[in-house]
């Protein structure tokens, strides 16, 4: 096999007679941590989508910080060997195609230089979920398994979901105002402007209506913190609601993420055309509590959505199109047991998530090997160690076995109380970006269905 050349790498040992492998393939930079007595699996891990701007860090391993990684510690204490790439452009933006190209450009390099090993399992978090499910995919001889964490499967439903948020916010909180949804000419002043129109909007009943609306059509949900329980009260969930739409999706899928991802695709590869908002609004996980804010506000829920109804629709660029499915929407296909972990209110990436990459895989691969894990948790990404352990061991026991061991609530969360205090510590990654001890959650849960927003919006 080809394997890139490597710019430069640098390895060192420690007294425990751990080697630490840091360097460039290609001119990306990977890590690769090996453990004193190798047992012949490598854990690849995919990191999630990093914006412009976010602190740098060392390449991340496992869900868990490098800086606060029991995860890591624990898996090379038990001989497991770990790799990352950043990906290209230091890892910053929607790069899933440098993804797919630098993971297997690393393996390459490990294969050459370590040894080919024995099982390679693709883990991620977030938008790297796609990268690894696909890895699998399209190279299913060189994986024994994939266990992705609150993932994001497939961009393009992600960005087609955040546009149907967006322009509700625009045309319902912000109509006078000129703000670009896609081909941002000023994408700073329009994030701008969709962050004020959602601070303003708190402030009156009215506005705190419309903001439900606005997202329920993506099932945002009303829990925000990692640390803190479910809301209960509506307002309070509101409040919850517009923290994710003012940092997840006016930044995430908004302005400033729309010019990195039509950099990447060529154009604008979102669409609203022959969208029912209303349809949309009736299959939502949100319609009570929505009903509930408008007759609380004394608005009219249906002169709203015709105003939705109404209001010029955006159409993408079919090339770009073609390209988000080409590149990041994973077929479904199950080559090798998949795993899969979410906690209940994600906001940043729903957990219906789950439900649309469920559905890919009834239709195009093998619903045995597919395995579905939940954790009673507000938060993106927001797993303990203990957690991301316990997924990892289940996943292991059925490369190693050929059968799924119990996944009910019950085993877990003994398993992962089972590993100790140190690691049951929880980072609230969208609050106060503090740590804090949390007892293991794992649930049972079905992920509600997601309006149109995983179908395909072909420009007509």
């Amino acid at each position: 096999m080809a394997v890139p050349p490597v710019a430069a790498s640098a390895a060192s040992t420690t007294a425990s007679g751990r080697r630490t492998i840091t360097g460039t393939i290609d001119g990306t930079d990977f890590r690769v941590e090996l453990p004193q007595s190798w047992n012949g699996t490598l854990v690849l891990y995919s990191h999630g989508y990093l914006p412009e701007g976010f602190p740098s860090f060392a390449i991340g391993l496992t869900n868990r910080a490098p800086d606060r990684s029991e995860t890591e510690a624990w898996l090379l204490d038990h001989g497991y060997a770990l790799a990352a790439s950043q990906f290209a452009d230091e890892g910053f933006g929607y790069a899933v195609e440098r993804g797919l190209h630098d993971q297997i450009a690393l393996l390459d390099w490990f294969d050459a230089n370590v040894g080919a090993p024995q099982h390679t399992v693709a883990t991620a978090q977030s938008m790297g979920a796609g990268i690894a499910t696909q890895l699998a995919e399209r190279h299913p001889q060189r994986f024994a398994g994939v266990a992705t964490m609150c993932g994001a499967y497939d961009t393009h439903a992600t960005f087609n979901s955040g546009l149907d948020v967006l322009f509700a916010i625009r045309t319902l909180l912000a109509p006078d105002q000129d703000i670009d949804l896609v081909h941002p000419e000023d994408p700073t002043g329009s994030a701008r402007a969709l962050t004020d129109a959602i601070q303003q909007a708190l402030i009156t009943k009215l506005g705190q209506a419309r903001l439900a609306l606005a997202a329920a059509l993506s099932n945002v949900t009303g829990w925000y913190s990692a640390h803190e329980p479910r809301p209960t009260d509506p307002v309070e969930q509101i409040h919850n609601q517009a923290e994710w739409l003012q940092y997840a999706y006016t930044l995430g899928f908004g302005p400033p993420g729309r010019l990195d991802l039509e950099r990447r695709a060529g154009g604008n590869p979102s669409s609203n055309v022959g969208v029912d908002y209303r349809r949309q609004l009736t299959r939502s996980a949100q319609t009570t509590q929505v009903e509930q804010a408008y007759r609380t506000a004394g608005l009219n829920l249906r002169a709203d959505l015709d105003r939705l109804a109404a209001a010029p629709r955006i159409a993408a660029d079919p090339a770009a199109v073609d390209y988000m499915h080409h590149i990041a929407v994973p077929q479904g296909r199950t080559p090798v047991p998949v795993l899969t972990m979410h906690t209940l209110g994600d906001g940043g990436a729903p957990p219906h998530q789950e439900r649309w990459y469920a559905e890919q895989v009834r239709r195009a691969g093998n619903p045995d090997m597919l395995r579905q894990l939940y954790v009673n948790r507000g938060g993106h990404c927001s797993f303990s160690a203990a957690e991301e352990i316990a997924m990892l061991r289940t996943l292991f026991t059925r490369i190693h076995t050929g059968r799924w061991p119990d996944i009910s609530p019950r085993p877990l969360n003994q398993t992962a109380r089972g590993l100790g205090d140190p690691y049951q510590l929880v980072l609230d990654l969208g609050r106060t970006f503090t740590d804090a001890p949390m007892p293991p959650a794992f649930t049972t849960y079905a992920p509600p269905r997601q309006g149109d927003c995983v179908v395909d919006r072909r420009a007509p």
